[in-house]
């Protein structure tokens, strides 16, 4: 009898060496470009997920899984689609963490990820459109839809006493779809929205989109743009002509290098970002900080970087397969009850319940719960500038 036991324990050895491989994913989002000062954070949090799984050993008969960086630029569809080809052709990932802008993710889901059966998982890419394109299955999203993000941002500005906005958005899918949610919601409880008009990133000079903003007033400007380009440049102009002196910050122009650029005139500025105050959010705090190269998990899109990654590994394991066609249909699953609640550094307990074949409902740092066409249902977190900070005021 102790011959048989020791004979199977040696086949089962045998046979989860055989099974192991080196999964790779591919962390695709704009290194350079309109939120290059974000990506960096987005990226550590998504191989700290890759790492955390890699150390447990218990995925897939333990195999391995090392991340393959693109930069999709976030604002060229172009460059961020051959970044996207050569990680899919040359790399074989088994996944994308990103894109990250909606544009490019947009483009990279048509014309690499369906073409080659490719799940992608953005953690940020935010545009409504995103919610009806044809995806075959293989396209998730761990950042809510701006159409919440309009209404959030509507309440806001109601509950402060605002009657009347002037609105200026980047010229690309995000920024029209988050003007248009911001527009719809804000006329839908009374407000009035003086002009709706569009700016280009990459320019020296934008008075001219600011005249055209002032000469239609409203008591601030809404500026649905990006914090490293055109929607800092129209702060700026706006400041230094003294066409507004307060602005609505949606997600786009959260992080850091906004108030060090802007200073102290950005006091008093407000708006939201996808955000949660989940259990799993403190631990990716202290996680972040605790990783041998730190980094700030409250940097927008960082807890839902870690989560996009997450989630990957998690369906490969309950499909018991890294094979893209077959774990896309085990990410709605792992990510939403019923089963046990698994958080930020519990991944492997997460393995190990799959592997036994126990559900789990994993919440992750970002409260993770995906609804409809795979995207997240979300949380924001409200805020005002304060002494170059983006203060928190509360959840919603």
């Amino acid at each position: 009898m102790k011959k048989l036991l020791m004979a199977t324990a040696v086949t089962a050895l045998f046979a989860g060496a055989a099974f192991a491989e080196e999964i790779k994913i591919g962390v695709v989002i704009g290194f350079t470009g309109p939120i290059e000062s974000l990506t960096g954070s987005m990226a550590a949090a998504a191989e700290m997920a890759m790492a955390e799984v890699t150390a447990s050993g218990k995925l897939l008969g333990g195999s391995t899984v090392t991340s393959v960086r693109a930069d999709d630029t976030c604002g060229d569809a172009a460059a961020g689609t051959a970044a996207a080809e050569r990680v899919v052709t040359a790399d074989k990932v088994n996944g994308i963490m990103g894109g990250d802008c909606s544009g490019v993710t947009g483009a990279i889901l048509q014309n690499v990820a369906r073409p080659n059966g490719i799940v992608m998982v953005s953690p940020s890419a935010t545009s409504p459109a995103l919610s009806t394109a044809e995806d075959d299955g293989l396209f998730f999203r761990t950042a809510p839809s701006d159409a919440r993000e309009g209404e959030v941002m509507a309440d806001i500005l109601t509950e402060k006493g605002v009657k009347s906005i002037a609105l200026t958005y980047t010229n690309n899918d995000y920024g029209k779809g988050l003007a248009d949610a911001i527009s719809t919601s804000f006329i839908a409880k009374g407000g009035v929205v003086t002009i709706n008009a569009s700016h280009e990133d990459g320019k020296a000079d934008y008075s001219a989109e600011v005249a055209a903003l002032a000469a239609a007033g409203g008591d601030l400007l809404v500026v649905a743009g990006y914090l490293d380009q055109g929607g800092k440049g129209i702060i700026q102009n706006s400041l230094d002509t003294g066409a507004f002196t307060k602005f609505g910050l949606p997600g786009g122009m959260v992080g850091d290098n906004l108030p060090l650029a802007i200073g102290a005139a950005l006091d008093g500025s407000y708006g939201q970002v996808a955000q949660s105050d989940s259990a799993g959010a403190a631990i990716m705090v202290e996680m972040g900080k605790a990783a041998a190269t730190p980094f700030d998990a409250t940097s927008p899109y960082t807890m839902e970087s870690y989560d996009a990654a997450a989630l990957m590994m998690l369906a490969m394991q309950a499909a018991g397969s890294s094979d893209p066609k077959v774990y896309k249909e085990k990410i709605m699953d792992v990510a939403n009850g019923p089963g046990e609640k698994i958080l930020p550094g519990e991944l492997a307990k997460g393995l190990e319940l799959l592997a036994a074949g126990t559900d789990i409902d994993y919440d992750g740092a970002s409260g993770v719960e995906l609804i409809g066409p795979g995207e997240s249902a979300g949380r924001y977190r409200e805020f005002e500038v304060k002494g170059g900070k983006y203060e928190t005021i509360k959840f919603r």
